[in-house]
């Protein structure tokens, strides 16, 4: 079998411009600082040409819907433009977009009552009726995105997975966020994070291996 850490960047099925950018130096995270503050709007235009993509990958994972990605999409970008000024260079900006984004997913998901992304305890290997993407045709957003065999088994076993280890390890191997960035992002210990990413690993592997002859 091979490595699942490497094959959950998604090499497979991501397009080149949609994988993590370099390391932003300090210059680059004050130009988009005070480029928020300044509500340029061809700065913001850049923006979300530059992070859309990442955008809406994070909450797909995060969700694992489609029906409601292209609202809470636009809902995020209002609450960046509204709360511009809070953002002041401390951290990545992928990584306060997200947190932007994730609680608006929880929100919503608290009104329709559809999942619990915090409920860390719930056994994912169960699966959760909930958790799983729903769609017209029956087409799993990840399935719907793979590209090659490796990357269709790694969609398909991911689908199986809890939107509370989709996530981390979403955030750890494809965005390359630290996890005390990703433990920001979750208002949770970085124990809590660590935790969940080897158990996510933990599980995809044995969906991965379970799958192995069925897709």
């Amino acid at each position: 079998m091979r490595n699942l850490k490497g094959l959950i960047r998604l090499h497979g099925c991501m397009p080149v411009d949609a994988m993590p950018f370099p390391e932003q130096s300090e210059g680059d995270i004050q130009r988009i600082a005070r480029g928020l503050r300044e509500k340029d709007p061809a700065f913001i235009s850049e923006m979300v040409e530059r992070y859309q993509y990442r955008l809406v990958r994070y909450l797909l994972f995060l969700t694992g819907r489609r029906d409601r990605i292209e609202d809470l999409v636009q809902e995020t970008w209002v609450r960046v433009l509204a709360r511009a000024a809070q953002y002041e260079g401390r951290s990545k900006f992928e990584a306060w977009l997200f947190s932007i984004a994730r609680n608006l997913a929880i929100d919503g998901s608290r009104q329709k009552r559809i999942l619990s992304l915090d409920d860390s305890t719930a056994p994912a290997s169960r699966g959760h009726a909930s958790s799983r993407p729903h769609s017209s045709d029956h087409s799993s957003p990840f399935l719907a995105a793979a590209r090659g065999e490796d990357a269709i088994r790694l969609a398909a076993a991911l689908e199986h997975l809890d939107p509370t280890y989709r996530e981390v390890l979403l955030l750890r191997f494809q965005e390359d966020l630290s996890l005390q960035e990703i433990a920001k992002i979750l208002g949770a210990p970085v124990s809590t994070v660590s935790s969940r990413i080897h158990r996510g690993l933990g599980l995809l592997r044995s969906h991965w291996a379970g799958g192995a002859n069925a897709i």
